[in-house]
């Protein structure tokens, strides 16, 4: 049997099966998986444990001691296998087909193994693993389907949002599921169960700093280059990531590229946001935002060290450029 990490964690499993194998490319749902089935052993009297990590130099004699000795309690056990490298060489590929063949009484058997690529899933031990185990996969979220997986972080947490407010916390966490988990965490204890509005979601994640990447972004479309370099500084004081705000910047650029018809690259403006992407749109030219597009590719050159200019300078002349607005008095305009 093959499961995602996300349809085990919905629908856990009334009676476990001798051997479960859990893998991905997610780190976070291979984790929740693996905790989960450690959780629903304990529940069902596995209560004696033994974990073996297959580190370089690892004596494979020991997992097969293992499957063939007793309980000492004469009680139900569970045991790990961590195969960090994803690659347990010929004496551990040997010893993992043979404890498939001949599987342990009483013995649930838990295998953790990275994200296996094309390759790794022909051999022979992984193929012993997939015909003997229940197959449990953490599959990667990608930006198209993050919003359904935030819908089922949040229906587990009895809360459920618009597509609407989904869209936005997703292109807040995008590509980082452990803030993505946070930020629910934190939803379920600032409001009751029920609907998490798009306006309630803003406040929530605006309340994660004095400042933040919404608010800046807020004030590029007000126009108030006063209140942009005072949001930068900010951000910059409260340790915030430059990467991570020109990665904000740069969503709201695609916006504008896509109104203009430079680019039909992107997704359109949530209908609540249209009339503000809209108005800002009316600042600039074609030439104007590929001018800032050019701008943005210097800054994340700055950000990976290849260029040694002031980041923030850099990033506060750009966001007066999309703000259509004049740098403040006290920044030099280069």
């Amino acid at each position: 049997m093959r499961l995602t990490a996300e349809q085990f964690l919905d629908r856990p499993p009334k009676s476990l099966q001798p051997l479960y194998v859990i893998y991905g490319a997610d780190p976070l749902g291979a984790l929740e998986a693996c905790d989960s089935l450690r959780e629903l052993a304990k529940q069902q009297g596995y209560v004696e444990r033994e974990v073996f990590t297959a580190e370089p130099g690892f004596d494979w004699s020991r997992l097969a001691s293992a499957g063939s000795a007793l309980s000492l309690f004469a009680t139900q056990r569970l045991i790990e296998l961590r195969v960090p490298t994803g690659k347990p060489g010929k004496e551990g590929s040997a010893a993992i087909e043979n404890y498939c063949k001949r599987l342990p009484d009483d013995t649930l058997t838990l295998v953790s193994l990275p994200d296996m690529d094309w390759q790794g899933k022909q051999t022979k031990w992984f193929v012993a693993l997939e015909a003997a185990a229940t197959v449990i996969e953490a599959q990667p979220v990608d930006r198209e389907t993050l919003p359904r997986w935030l819908a089922g972080r949040l229906k587990r947490a009895n809360l459920s949002a618009s597509n609407e407010a989904l869209d936005f916390l997703a292109d807040r966490v995008e590509g980082n599921l452990l803030a993505a988990k946070q930020e629910i965490e934190k939803l379920t204890l600032l409001y009751p169960p029920g609907e998490v509005s798009l306006a309630m979601m803003e406040d929530s994640i605006a309340n994660v700093s004095r400042y933040s990447t919404t608010t800046l972004v807020a004030a590029i479309h007000e126009g108030d280059a006063s209140r942009i370099a005072k949001m930068l500084d900010g951000l910059k004081a409260e340790g915030e990531p430059p990467l991570l705000i020109l990665w904000m910047l740069a969503g709201e650029l695609r916006l504008l590229l896509r109104i203009l018809g430079v680019t039909r690259a992107g997704r359109q403006p949530f209908p609540s946001k249209a009339r503000e992407i809209e108005k800002l749109a009316r600042k600039h030219t074609a030439g104007s935002l590929v001018r800032l597009n050019l701008h943005a590719a210097l800054i994340d050159r700055m950000i990976k060290g290849v260029n040694h200019n002031d980041v923030w300078d850099a990033l506060l002349q750009f966001c007066c450029g999309l703000a259509g607005a004049r740098l403040p008095i006290h920044m030099p305009q280069n």
